[in-house]
């Protein structure tokens, strides 16, 4: 008993770690930058759009290095899961309804959708190679491209939120809130991986379930805050740019990343568990594009569409693993 509760309290603390470590580290890193003379596009497409998945991106690379391949993908999907459908649906609950460009929710939206249909094709094998690992990281930089492409209006409005950024304090200074950041950042994703795998042991609670339930939820919250304030700020595209681009990095590289660095040759995952998980958010993914597609909006009504869906799928996968 007192070992779980160390286990619980060590996760925790880890979760509320890296929410903190990261919001830091993205935003100093942000102005550093900007201070350097960083061209603001560089930033607003690469540092800030990942930025909120650097906690995906840490647990992929510390899981892996302990062999533990279940918590990098179930982490890396249930945050697809996750946000979007219920960090889509409590923004218009929170903040009220906003019109969303039809053509970038499509070209977003056929990205998200064919990094799933590749992540399908991988977990039905039951394993992830390097090669696959490196396959998922590549596809990001075409992603990026496409985006970029497809969403420059929300583009321009990050770049001129950050050339309006004066801080009246040093670079070294924002150098080292970076720094601890990203520290902080990787002291909290071994304390969550550690503490997860002590929890599934000691509950008999898969660390793929916890990982895709729990552990998406907690490496979320970031993606929900800075897309609040985007949106209280009128920066819908933000908003939605952010929801999107944040799936597909956390389907490309927050699972690469950490195959590519550690692999074990490879590294074997629950394929009974993986496979539903993955199916589900794929055909949730479709709802949710359709849906905004169709209506070119997003109020309270498709808000609680989204949430339904979310929910619905404790139902639909755990009736499932039973019959498994």
């Amino acid at each position: 008993m007192i070992s779980l509760l160390l286990a619980i309290l060590t996760f925790i603390i880890g979760l509320v770690l890296i929410i903190y470590s990261s919001m830091k580290a993205v935003k100093h890193s942000a102005i550093l930058a900007a201070a350097l003379g960083v061209s603001p596009l560089i930033i607003g497409v690469s540092l800030v759009s990942i930025g909120t998945d650097i906690s995906e991106i840490f647990n992929s690379l510390v899981s892996c290095a302990l062999g533990h391949a279940d918590i990098d993908i179930g982490d890396s999907v249930g945050s697809d899961l996750t946000q979007l459908t219920l960090v889509f649906g409590i923004l218009p609950l929170v903040t009220g309804m906003f019109y969303i460009h039809r053509k970038d929710i499509i070209i977003l939206g056929a990205c998200e959708i064919l990094s799933l249909i590749l992540i399908f094709t991988i977990v039905e094998k039951g394993w992830v190679t390097r090669l696959n690992g490196i396959l998922l990281v590549g596809c990001l930089g075409i992603y990026i491209w496409l985006i970029y492409n497809a969403n420059k209006e929300s583009i321009l409005q990050r770049m001129e939120l950050i050339e309006k950024i004066d801080s009246p304090k040093s670079k070294k200074f924002h150098l080292l809130i970076g720094m601890l950041g990203f520290g902080g950042v990787t002291i909290a994703a071994i304390m969550i991986v550690q503490s997860v795998i002590v929890i599934s042991n000691i509950l008999n609670i898969h660390e793929y379930l916890i990982s895709f339930f729990i552990v998406a939820i907690g490496t979320s919250l970031p993606q929900l805050a800075v897309d609040i304030n985007a949106l209280r700020l009128g920066h819908h595209q933000i908003a939605i740019g952010d929801i999107v681009g944040s799936c597909i990095v956390d389907s490309t590289l927050s699972i690469g990343i950490g195959h590519v660095v550690f692999n074990q040759n490879p590294n074997f995952i629950t394929k009974e568990l993986a496979i539903p998980t993955v199916l589900y958010t794929l055909i949730a993914s479709f709802i949710v594009f359709i849906t905004i597609a169709v209506r070119r909006k997003l109020d309270k009504k498709a808000g609680i569409l989204f949430i339904s869906l979310y929910f619905i799928s404790y139902i639909f996968l755990f009736s499932f693993w039973l019959q498994v």
